[in-house]
């Protein structure tokens, strides 16, 4: 591609786009240890939006600015690192590359236009990437492949050019490839146009290729041309190039265009960053960003999501209209103890400004913490985040990313639309958190906080789900993974000063009748005055798992007055509450009254409540107290190659295996139901079992009884 250069976008600037066809939305993704962050440091560098790349090591790049980032030396965050390059607006969606953020990966994708997949020459493809590449052809999302570290001793460009298109299929092919000398990586050549760019000098420079590339020169240029053309929407261009007619190299480029932004074809670009004090050049920067502002789609080239009357109605969809009805979207929010709540917001529809009243609209999340909402509020300053730093902007045209800081009740994918026709977007796909951590406050100061502590990284992030958890009076994040839940505490002490400590995960448990019985429940005192009185006799019976509680009243003759009957109902229930062996819960049984005593003056509502009570105590000495657990139906999605090793797992577990499909793109569905105690650190483990790339989902079935062994341990540790 042909260069057109211009660098700009000082320090301490913020670029600005006046119309949506000068803005590129970019979202790195890859692996972690990819390269994503230290790349976008290099783009930052080569455009002058920064003086010198920071370094991973030393904490000092733009998009790892968190604590936590700097401590754990990798991304946890999305981050949003602007520059402009030819009189386009690049906005990079630097991606956390860890599995256990996936929710700031999704929301990275939903803000681009486009997808930058990073790929490690040295380390290759992993499970994560394949299926984010399978996510974004679902969508029909652009893609490129960048392949960096291609300086490295390790590396090996042609055998990850071999594996991606292997692994993404047709489309795939390098436009660029990397040469070496005896001093190592001296450029790149350009394989339309047949060009050296030389950066063993330190610079770019432009030259002819050395004869001993020409036959690869060649092959490669024909394999290129030939996808390019099968791209074409020219049908005549395949004819013509058989036929030996030399083809337009700008007709090529055009065609190359058209076919990255229509998602079809898939350029494979290289890059070098030398890293700390190792020698040579940083190369294909230029290149990088000739492709992503020359072939990659402008916001008015995507479709905008569709969305909705606040109160439903049928979907429609809205244009990518600076002077169009206000429609845009949180992608992520951060709060501050100091600044407050700050909102990264895509733009999808009209232009938004400062000091203008927007309507906010959060729905659909209610099960993990995030109460539906709709309320008006002000805009303040709009800015441009550089990392850390905010730098003002004037306004935010339909397709740009900004920054909001204070909208009090906006949260992780709410919508932001104009208060006199408001709407909801359709939200972006997220995955359940199916880490269970239990959390207690370790002291009553670190208590008192914990609560608005909580509310806060629960507006932030839409993968964590909190439960306080009535029956085992315990606080659960639910979270995606272990990293998930350590950056979670670690946020707590370090942002909010808030310690919690884990506590082990309480199952709850049922208890239930292991044979039929009959209990006395006997409460008589006379204590000089009004004095209390009931007496009942009941059998208790055990019914089938999940029907619950059954009570019969066979009372003849008024040996319990018809109005004392409920009360020892109640008396019944409360105790079933608070369990009759372990303190669980009692279910499952069926209570039939059949005689009792009452007095005319001292039988009352609460002396027969003690009654039923004592009753059901007195039949559950005389029979096995069984222990239930509850059971979940998992469903786990894998790769083939560890369908066997999964199934042996659930197995181990406990569990059992009902069947397995196959499912497109070489992955199988297994179907099991698995025993709650034995799947809380699943999420862990199929992850490692399946090298990243196992997913599953878990609904609650029924209750099982627990085996005699477990039930002993359970006993005991009571």
């Amino acid at each position: 591609m042909a260069d057109k250069g211009g660098h700009s976008g000082g320090p301490g600037r913020a670029p600005e786009a006046g119309r949506p066809d000068k803005v590129r939305n970019v979202a790195l993704v890859g692996h972690s240890g990819a390269g994503k962050t230290t790349l976008v440091e290099a783009l930052l560098a080569e455009t002058g939006v920064i003086q010198r790349p920071g370094r991973i090591e030393d904490g000092t790049t733009v998009s790892d600015f968190d604590d936590v980032e700097m401590r754990q030396q990798r991304s946890v965050n999305l981050a949003l690192a602007p520059l402009t390059y030819g009189g386009v607006k690049v906005n990079l969606i630097d991606t956390p590359g860890y599995a256990d953020f996936v929710g700031d990966l999704r929301a990275g994708l939903r803000a681009a236009d486009a997808a930058l997949f990073v790929i490690s020459a040295v380390d290759g493809i992993d499970g994560l990437t394949r299926q984010l590449w399978e996510e974004c052809a679902a969508v029909g999302m652009p893609r490129a492949v960048v392949i960096t570290k291609v300086d490295q001793q390790r590396g090996d460009f042609d055998d990850v050019v071999m594996t991606c298109q292997d692994v993404f299929g047709e489309g795939v092919a390098p436009i660029y490839f990397p040469i070496s000398s005896g001093d190592g990586l001296q450029g790149l050549i350009g394989l339309l146009s047949q060009r050296c760019f030389d950066y063993s000098g330190g610079e770019r420079v432009e030259r002819d290729p050395d004869p001993r590339f020409l036959d690869q020169i060649a092959e490669q240029r024909a394999a290129l041309i030939e996808g390019i053309i099968q791209e074409s929407e020219d049908e005549t261009l395949m004819d013509r190039y058989l036929a030996g007619e030399e083809i337009d190299v700008k007709a090529l480029i055009q065609d190359l265009e058209t076919a990255v932004a229509r998602g079809s074809f898939y350029p494979v670009l290289a890059t070098a960053v030398p890293h700390g004090a190792a020698p040579g050049p940083v190369v294909g920067m230029q290149e990088l960003l000739e492709v992503i502002t020359q072939a990659f789609p402008s916001p008015l080239e995507h479709a905008v999501p569709t969305v909705t009357d606040i109160d439903g109605g049928d979907p429609r969809q809205v244009r990518c209209d600076p002077d169009g009805p206000l429609v845009a979207e949180v992608v992520k929010t951060t709060s501050d103890p100091y600044v407050g709540r700050i909102s990264l917001v895509r733009v999808f529809s009209g232009t938004l400004r400062p000091d203008t009243v927007v309507h906010v609209s959060g729905h659909g999340l209610e099960d993990r913490g995030h109460e539906d909402h709709d309320v008006d509020e002000r805009v303040g300053a709009l800015s441009s985040p550089l990392g850390k730093h905010q730098r003002p902007v004037s306004a935010c045209v339909a397709g740009d990313i900004c920054a909001i800081a204070k909208l009090s009740r906006a949260e992780t994918g709410d919508t932001l639309s104009d208060p006199g026709s408001p709407v909801v977007m359709e939200p972006w796909t997220m995955p359940d958190p199916l880490l269970p951590v239990a959390i207690r406050a370790r002291s009553k100061a670190d208590e008192d906080k914990l609560s608005q502590a909580l509310g806060r990284l629960v507006a932030e992030d839409p993968t964590l789900r909190l439960e306080n958890n009535a029956e085992t009076r315990q606080l659960v994040l639910w979270c995606m993974g272990e990293a998930h839940a350590d950056v979670l505490i670690d946020r707590l002490k370090a942002r909010y000063g808030v310690e919690v400590e884990r506590v082990d995960l309480r199952i709850p448990l049922r208890e239930t009748f292991g044979g039929t019985a009959k209990g006395l429940g006997r409460h008589v005192k006379q204590s000089g005055g009004h004095g209390q009185y009931g007496i009942c006799h009941i059998e208790v019976e055990p019914l089938a798992s999940g029907e619950g509680f059954e009570f019969v009243d066979k009372i003849v003759g008024g040996v319990i007055p018809r109005q004392f009957i409920p009360s020892v109902e109640k008396g019944i229930r409360q105790q079933m509450a608070r369990g009759v062996a372990a303190g669980y819960p009692l279910v499952d049984i069926r209570v039939t009254l059949y005689d009792g005593k009452a007095h005319s003056v001292d039988s009352s509502d609460m002396a027969f409540q003690t009654a039923g009570a004592l009753a059901l105590k007195d039949a559950a000495a005389k029979v096995p107290i069984l222990l239930l657990e509850p059971v979940d139906e998992v469903s786990v999605l894998v790769a083939d190659e560890y369908v066997g090793q999964v199934m042996s797992d659930l197995t181990s577990r406990r569990g059992r295996v009902l069947g397995s499909e196959s499912v497109p793109g070489g992955r199988t569905m297994i179907k099991a139901e698995v025993p709650q105690l034995e799947i809380v650190r699943y999420a862990i483990d199929l992850r490692s079992m399946s090298q990243g790339t196992g997913t599953f989902s878990r609904t609650f079935l029924r209750y099982e009884p627990l085996p005699s062994h477990l039930a002993d341990k359970v006993a005991a540790s009571g």
